[in-house]
C-alpha cells in the first residue's frame, strides 16, 4: 500500500506524534529525555523548523512545529529519530527499531486551533494520570510557555505572542487558558492526528484541499471522537 502523502506546507503549524514500537518505552532515564531534546534542537536549527510546544511521554512524543521549508518536519523527525535510536541502542545494548513506523502529523489552522494543540500537548501527562498539574511534569514545554522558564528549544507561535503585549502578559493569558479541552475538541484533535488530516474550520480545510489537491476530511459531518490511541 502506498504511503499517505503529507501536508507539507511551509508556514503552517503541524501537530506531530511519534510512538514507540508496540507501545514500548522510548525513554528510560532523565538523560534520555535530555538527549532527545538536544537532538530535536539541533535538527530544528539545521532544517529550519520552529518548536512551539512539546511533551515527551514514556513511550511517545507530541510536538507542535512550524516548518520554514516543505520537508522541514520530515527532515527534523528523521534526523532526530536516527540519532536518538543510535544513542539508545548504544546506551542500553539493544538493537532494532525503537519507533513504530512513520510519525503521524496533522496540519493545524492558526488561532484557537493552535492554542488547542498547545493545551492538548502540555496537558498530556495530566490526562494520563502521571501528574496532577502540568507544571509538575519536567519533560514538556509548559513551564516555558506558562511560567517563563528559559527553554532555547521553544519559539513562540504568533498566536501565542498575540495573547499579550509582552512575554509576561502572554504567560499570564496562557495560564488562564489551562483547563482541559472539551470532549468534542479532544476528539477533533485526536481524529485529525490519527488520520493525518487537518485540524481547523471547514473553510480552512476547503482551502488546504484546493491548494494541495488532497482530501482534508474523511467524513462530511459528525466526525467521531478519537480512537483513544493518543492521550
Amino acid at each position: 500500500m502506498p504511503r499517505k502523502p503529507r501536508f507539507n506546507l511551509p508556514g503552517y503549524p503541524q501537530h506531530v506524534v511519534q510512538r514507540g514500537n508496540n507501545r514500548q518505552p522510548t525513554f528510560f532515564s532523565p538523560a534520555d529525555y535530555r538527549f532527545y531534546l538536544e537532538c530535536l534542537y539541533k535538527a530544528c536549527n539545521k532544517y529550519l523548523c520552529s518548536v512551539h510546544a512539546y511533551v515527551l511521554m514514556t513511550n511517545h512524543v507530541h510536538l507542535l512545529l512550524t516548518p520554514e521549508q516543505s520537508y522541514s518536519v520530515s527532515e527534523v523527525m528523521q534526523a532526530t529519530g536516527r540519532r536518538y535510536v543510535r544513542y539508545i541502542n548504544d546506551r542500553y545494548g539493544r538493537s532494532g527499531s525503537l519507533w513504530e513506523g512513520r510519525y503521524k502529523a496533522s496540519l493545524v489552522e492558526q488561532g484557537n486551533y493552535v492554542l488547542a494543540c498547545y493545551r492538548y500537548i502540555e496537558l498530556n501527562p495530566v490526562r494520563a494520570g502521571m501528574v496532577e498539574k502540568p507544571a509538575a511534569y519536567l519533560w514538556s514545554s509548559y513551564r516555558c510557555n506558562a511560567l517563563g522558564e528559559t527553554n532555547s528549544l521553544i519559539t513562540p507561535n504568533t498566536v501565542y505572542l498575540a495573547l499579550g503585549t509582552d512575554r509576561k502578559n502572554c504567560q499570564r493569558a496562557y495560564l488562564g487558558l489551562f483547563t482541559d479541552l472539551a470532549p468534542e475538541e479532544l476528539g477533533e484533535v485526536r481524529y485529525a492526528l490519527n488520520h493525518e488530516l487537518v485540524f481547523g474550520r471547514e473553510e480552512f480545510k476547503d482551502g488546504i484541499q484546493q491548494e494541495t489537491k488532497r482530501r482534508t476530511r474523511l467524513h462530511k459531518v459528525g466526525r467521531p471522537a478519537g480512537s483513544g490511541r493518543v492521550y
